[in-house]
């Protein structure tokens, strides 16, 4: 407007006019709601603003033609800055509200300005300087530049006028003081936004060198100017952040510099917000230390700093929560020590809001860290006892989950395994402690990690270290969620410590799991078998197969181990629970396996027995249980038509149980039952394998079967003796033996009658085997007491042949020594037994006459005619054997011949008192005839010579 020429320039009047004419025109517009009308509005009041500013231009330095003017134009200025301060309030949309308020307060100040007197007094200068700080400001707010530029040009006329204007009382100070240092803000604030930066440095300069000048102004004014040069600075240092180039690196330092100047010099008691302003400006000027590199600084302005905010007791404050990370990231450029990083991160987490955003930023930051060990394992555990602490920790289960898991991560990657395992173990406590359920999945994941460590120690064959991390997966924090997971740690362990051959410790440590595991019964089992004893691996075993979980895969290893370890009754054990595993199926080949199981279970039993510590008794019980689990198994391949399969295994079994009976025979002492059974067994054997073979079997089988039949029987009829020593005897079993021994006889009866047996001796043998078990037999029936049986029996033997001498002389033996034996039975034995012996002249002089005496006196206690009919014929036939043997060493014995002398005559005599006389003279005969054989049998002769003639002369007469 200055350049137009004067004479271009309409008069006063007829600018004061045009003024008029639009002020009419526009205030009914700032009433309108329309928001097209504002364009319109504001430029409109830009002409008027425009139009003041010609008025001003041209009025003349004396007032009076122009003064009542003025007044109006003063009045309506007045107008329109009270108007602007009502629209500022009013909610209207960023730019056009900015853009109304800036031309309502251009207008305003042009008005005013134009109504000035030519020489104002200092209160109409600090009025007009203030309003025109502020519509510059606000020009400049609001993007209007240039014209905040025109306006402040003319605030540096007032300014002048201000400073030059006298004041000789002093009582202006304030007010000048106040509109000076608006007017320098205001023209800093403008050319910082215009980019003019050393304009705005400039003006900053003249406000903070009159520190004298600062302390007139009110606190309300001091804690602005701070403000506005904490927001210059904050935005120097943006730029300087986003790495402009002409941020110079302590530009935004001597911005926040003198604001925090300002601000410190604050009395709080009077600005309530002043020590959140000068946390704000230590904040950012923190913040422009660490990006310049002055880290030393930067410290010392945290360290100022953060006991301030820590005060405050406001966790979360994001703004404040900024400072404690700032703090941290320049320790770490200042590469400070542990102890104070430590320090950084716990103020940190003890103002922290536990959520998953800090806690991620917490775990970031310590990746950053990871070279220094000790340090983030105590943030982990800090932060974790905070967190657990809080409530925070059942509303965020993720953070701790988080927090365990990273804290196992980091530990194990620690050189010292022993204390990364005692900060986990620390850890899991600390949460178990604070009755924290842990979930099944975090829970799954920490023993994950675990045992993935655990692992790849045992892989690396660091067996301590593995040992020790399987022992933290044991914590009874995981008990709830993953209960079957501390004997999983248990048993891992133990592996551990087996390999490193530390097995006392493995045997301490499996013994904490539950004992109804199959698994734990393995390691069990592997403890012993290292430590040899051989009493608890076999209890290990058998506790192992019970197990629900049982896998047979187990007992295969366990025996490959024994075998290794060559701990035979450990051995023994494990192929016993293999053969109970046992499925058969219909295919034979299960069935050659089992059989192939049972013979190496019986090798292993023989080696066992030779041993001089081994417990034969045993041992011998559980080789004839394996003997029958074979004939078993013979039967079930035989029922598969499988046999052929098994048929040499078969073989096998019963030559050994054969041999192992007659080694019995010889060496085990009191076993007479068990080598029965084993005779049996290799019995029943020889049976199927005779019955089950594709050829014809040889003799000596079939003479083994006899054998092992006849044997078999027996042992048992000595056993039964042993038992009936102390007088006992059971019935039972003595009834079972004579099963027995009846069917011992009809199986070599039929073996006989097939002609299975040719060989002469071998026919002898078995015709005596036969012989041996009638007099079992008859043994046995004496004592049930069963006499036509056993008078059965004696028939069988009277007619069996020349081979049952000896069977003979036991069988009158057995019913001789049987006191119960009735007289009939006992003479219907002793006679035919006689009579056999006779016919086959095969009985001892000796055994004769003691037979012959027994008979004779029973016939003659029962005195009927036919029995004493009976008794002098065998008394005659007596004395024709006395006659055939009187002398020699196979002579009748002397006391016979006496006691068969005074028998005849007795009973002669008998006879002839009795007036039997036929009877009596045969007596008389015989006892003639026993004389001649019997010592002083002249004597005697002669008195039964007399006696006999006496009878003679009755007998004649009669």
């Amino acid at each position: 407007m200055s350049t137009r020429k004067r004479k271009n320039l309409p008069g006063l009047q007829q600018i004061f006019d045009s003024i008029k004419d639009i002020l009419i025109t526009a205030k009914p517009q700032l009433d309108e709601t329309d928001p097209s009308v504002r364009p319109t509005l504001i430029e409109r009041l830009r002409q008027v603003a425009s139009l003041a500013e010609s008025f001003t231009e041209q009025r003349p330095h004396s007032n009076k033609s122009w003064l009542q003017l003025s007044d109006e134009l003063d009045q309506e200025g007045v107008n329109l800055w009270n108007i602007s301060g009502l629209v500022q309030k009013t909610p209207l949309s960023s730019d056009d509200g900015r853009m109304l308020v800036a031309a309502l307060r251009l207008a305003a100040f042009r008005l005013i300005e134009a109504g000035l007197e030519s020489k104002p007094g200092i209160e109409t200068l600090v009025h007009v300087l203030q309003l025109a700080s502020k519509t510059g400001a606000t020009l400049a707010e609001a993007g209007s530049g240039d014209v905040a530029g025109s306006v402040l040009t003319s605030a540096a006329r007032f300014e002048e006028l201000l400073r030059n204007a006298e004041d000789p009382d002093g009582g202006h100070r304030v007010d000048r003081a106040c509109a000076t240092v608006v007017y320098f803000s205001s023209r800093m604030e403008a050319a910082w936004k215009e980019g003019n930066h050393s304009v705005a440095a400039f003006m900053s300069q003249k406000i903070t060198d009159d520190e004298q000048r600062l302390s007139l102004l009110p606190p309300r004014d001091r804690e602005l100017l701070a403000c506005k040069f904490h927001d210059i600075g904050k935005s120097v240092l943006k730029r300087q952040a986003d790495g402009e180039a002409y941020a110079e690196g302590s530009e935004a330092i001597t911005w926040l510099q003198k604001a925090f100047a300002i601000a410190d010099k604050l009395d709080e008691s009077t600005v309530h917000s002043a020590p959140e302003l000068k946390i704000a400006i230590l904040r950012t000027m923190a913040r422009a230390y660490f990006i310049s590199g002055s880290y030393d600084r930067a410290e010392a302005a945290l360290d100022e700093l953060i006991p301030t905010i820590d005060a405050f007791n406001e966790n979360g404050r994001s703004e404040f929560q900024e400072l404690r990370w700032l703090r941290l990231a320049v320790l770490k450029r200042r590469k400070a020590g542990a102890s104070a990083l430590l320090d950084a991160f716990k103020n940190i987490i003890d103002h922290m809001t536990f959520d998953e955003a800090n806690i991620t930023d917490i775990l970031q930051d310590l990746r950053t860290l990871s070279n220094q060990h000790s340090l983030v394992t105590a943030v982990h555990q800090h932060c974790l006892r905070q967190l657990l602490a809080s409530q925070n920790v059942v509303a965020e289960p993720d953070c701790l989950d988080r927090l365990l898991l990273s804290l196992i991560v980091h530990c194990s990657k620690d050189d010292d395994n022993s204390r990364a395992i005692s900060e986990i173990e620390s850890a899991f406590t600390a949460t178990f402690d604070a009755e924290y359920n842990l979930l099944t999945l975090p829970a799954t994941a920490c023993l994950t990690l675990i045992w993935q460590y655990g692992d790849r120690h045992f892989n690396a064959k660091r067996w301590s270290a593995a040992a020790e991390w399987f022992l933290a997966g044991s914590h009874e924090l995981f008990r709830a969620s993953c209960p079957t997971s501390g004997a999983k740690c248990y048993r891992k362990a133990a592996l551990c410590y087996l390999e490193q051959r530390e097995y006392a410790r493995a045997s301490t440590v499996i013994r904490r799991c539950p004992s109804n595991e199959a698994a734990t019964q393995y390691i069990l089992f592997l403890t012993a078998v290292h430590q040899g004893l051989d009493d608890e691996a076999i209890r290990a075993v058998r506790d192992m197969v019970k197990a629900a979980d049982f896998d047979r895969k187990m007992l295969l290893l366990a025996t490959q181990i024994s075998h290794e370890s060559e701990m035979k009754p450990v051995l023994l054990s494990v192929l016993e629970a293999l053969l109970k595993t046992w499925k058969f199926e219909d295919n034979g080949e299960t069935v050659v396996e089992a059989m192939t199981l049972i013979r190496c279970i019986i090798r292993l039993i023989l080696k066992l027995l030779v041993e001089p510590a081994s417990n034969k008794t045993v041992l011998i019980e559980s080789l004839i249980f394996h003997f029958h689990t074979a004939k078993t198994l013979a039967d079930e391949a035989s029922s598969q038509k499988a046999i052929a399969l098994i048929i040499k295994d078969v073989s096998w079994l019963w030559r050994t149980a054969y041999n192992c009976a007659v080694q019995g025979c010889a060496e085990w002492e009191r076993c007479e039952i068990r080598v029965s059974q084993l005779f049996e067994a290799a019995r029943d054997l020889l049976t199927t394998y005779c019955e089950a073979s594709p050829v014809d079997v040889d003799a000596d089988v079939y003479l083994h079967l006899i054998n092992a039949s006849f044997s078999g029987v027996s042992g048992r009829v000595f056993a039964h003796r042993s038992s009936c020593a102390d007088g006992t005897i059971d019935m039972t079993q003595l009834r079972e033996n004579v099963i027995e021994v009846k069917t011992c006889k009809k199986r070599i009866l039929s073996i006989m009658e097939r002609n299975k047996i040719t060989d002469g001796d071998d026919v002898l043998r078995v015709q005596y085997f036969l012989h041996v078990l009638r007099v079992f037999e008859a043994e046995m029936l004496a004592q049930l007491k069963e006499w036509d049986q056993l008078l059965q029996i004696v028939t069988d033997v009277a007619t069996s042949g020349p081979l049952g001498v000896g069977t003979y002389e036991a069988i009158a033996d057995i019913l001789w020594a049987e006191p119960d034996c009735p007289i009939h039975v006992l003479l219907s034995g002793l006679e035919a037994i006689l009579r056999a012996s006779l016919d086959h002249n095969s009985l001892s002089v000796e055994k004769f006459s003691r037979w012959l005496r027994a008979i004779c006196t029973i016939i003659l206690a029962r005195n009927s005619p036919s029995d004493r009919l009976k008794a002098v014929g065998y008394v005659e036939q007596a004395v024709s054997v006395i006659e055939d043997n009187a002398e020699g060493d196979d002579a009748y014995p002397v006391e016979e011949r006496n006691w068969l002398l005074g028998t005849a005559y007795n009973t002669g005599f008998e006879c002839l008192e009795a007036s039997m006389l036929d009877e009596a003279k045969r007596w008389f005969e015989s006892a003639t005839v026993i004389c001649r054989f019997v010592p002083g049998g002249k004597e005697r002769a002669e008195k039964i010579s007399e006696t006999y003639t006496h009878l003679l002369a009755r007998y004649n007469s009669s």
